[in-house]
C-alpha cells in the first residue's frame, strides 16, 4: 500500500490498494476502502482537503467518476490531487451578505499551545487578503479561544489535527455548523514543512470557506478532475491560490492570491 503526496497541502485521501490493479474497474466497495475518513469527525476527505459528510455524498462522487470514464485505482489516484465557485443544487455555494460581513471564528488556544500566536498571525494575514479582494469580513472572537469548538457563538472554529493526511482542511459555506472546522495539522509546525508558509496554506483553505473550488478541476488543466458541481467566475488561472501545482499548475512559490483570484472574489462578493 502506498499514499501519494499533494505538495504542502497534505496527503491525498486515496491509498493504492493491493489487489485493485491499475486497469481494473473499481467497485463501489473498493472505492470506499480508498477514501480516508477522519476518525474523530467521521468526515470523508477527498481532493486533498475537501469534505464529504455522508456516505450518500461519497457515492454521488463515485457515480460521477464512473460516468466520466472507467474508474481504476490509477485514475482515482490522479483525481485526488481564476476562481470557480462550488454549486449546491445548481446554486452558488456562498454566504449571504450579512454573514459574509460577520465571519466570526475562534482559534483553540489549548490545542495549539506554543503555536497559538503563530496561527493567529497567519490567519490575520490571510483573512486580510480575502477581505481586500471581496466584500467579506472575518472576525477573530478571542473570547471563544479557550473553549473553541463547534457552537453557535462563532461561524467556524480553527483547531489542531494530527492525522498526517493533510496540512490543513476546511469547508464550504453550505457545510452544517457542526462540521464547519478549519483543521491545521501538526506537520505544518515542523521545520521540515517548507513547501508553503502557514499564511499560504491559510489563504488556500479560507478560499474554500468562501465557496471557491480547486481551480485545477477545470478542463483546461487536463488532469485532477473532481466533479462538475462548479461555475466559472473568471477565465482559467493556472497560478491561482486554489490550484495545486502538481495538477499542471504554474505557481512554483507560495500560495498567493492572483489578480484573477481577487477579481473572482469581487464578483462573488461584490
Amino acid at each position: 500500500m502506498k499514499t501519494n503526496v499533494v505538495f504542502g497541502l497534505g496527503l491525498l485521501s486515496l491509498a493504492m490498494v493491493g489487489g485493485c490493479g491499475g486497469g481494473e474497474q473499481l467497485s463501489w466497495e473498493q472505492f470506499q476502502t480508498m477514501i480516508y475518513r477522519e476518525p474523530d469527525t467521521g468526515m470523508y476527505i477527498v481532493n486533498g482537503d475537501e469534505l464529504i459528510s455522508t456516505e450518500r455524498g461519497l457515492r454521488e462522487l463515485y457515480d460521477q467518476l464512473v460516468a466520466r470514464e472507467a474508474l481504476t485505482a490509477d485514475k482515482v489516484a490522479a483525481v485526488q490531487q481564476s476562481l470557480i465557485v462550488n454549486l449546491v443544487d445548481g446554486q452558488d455555494d456562498k454566504w449571504d451578505g450579512t454573514t459574509a460581513m460577520n465571519l466570526t471564528y475562534c482559534v483553540s488556544k489549548p490545542m495549539f499551545g506554543a503555536h497559538y500566536d503563530r496561527v493567529v498571525e497567519a490567519l490575520d494575514s490571510a483573512t486580510a487578503e480575502w477581505e481586500a479582494a471581496g466584500h467579506v469580513n472575518y472576525i477573530h472572537d478571542v473570547s471563544q479561544d479557550d473553549t473553541c469548538s463547534p457552537n453557535s457563538a462563532v461561524v467556524f472554529d480553527v483547531r489542531l489535527a494530527c492525522a498526517g493526511r493533510y496540512a490543513a482542511r476546511s469547508f464550504f459555506p453550505s457545510t452544517p455548523r457542526i462540521n464547519r472546522e478549519l483543521f491545521i495539522d501538526c506537520k505544518v509546525f515542523s521545520p521540515d514543512f517548507t513547501r508553503y508558509t502557514l499564511e499560504g496554506v491559510m489563504r488556500h483553505e479560507l478560499g474554500h470557506t468562501l465557496g471557491f473550488r480547486h481551480e485545477h478541476i477545470r478542463p483546461e488543466a487536463g488532469v485532477c478532475f473532481e466533479d462538475n458541481n462548479w461555475r466559472a467566475l473568471t477565465t482559467y488561472d493556472s497560478a491561482s491560490v486554489m490550484h495545486y501545482p502538481n495538477c499542471n499548475g504554474t505557481n512554483t512559490g507560495d500560495l498567493v492570491l492572483t489578480q484573477k483570484d481577487k477579481k473572482g472574489a469581487g464578483i462573488l462578493y461584490p
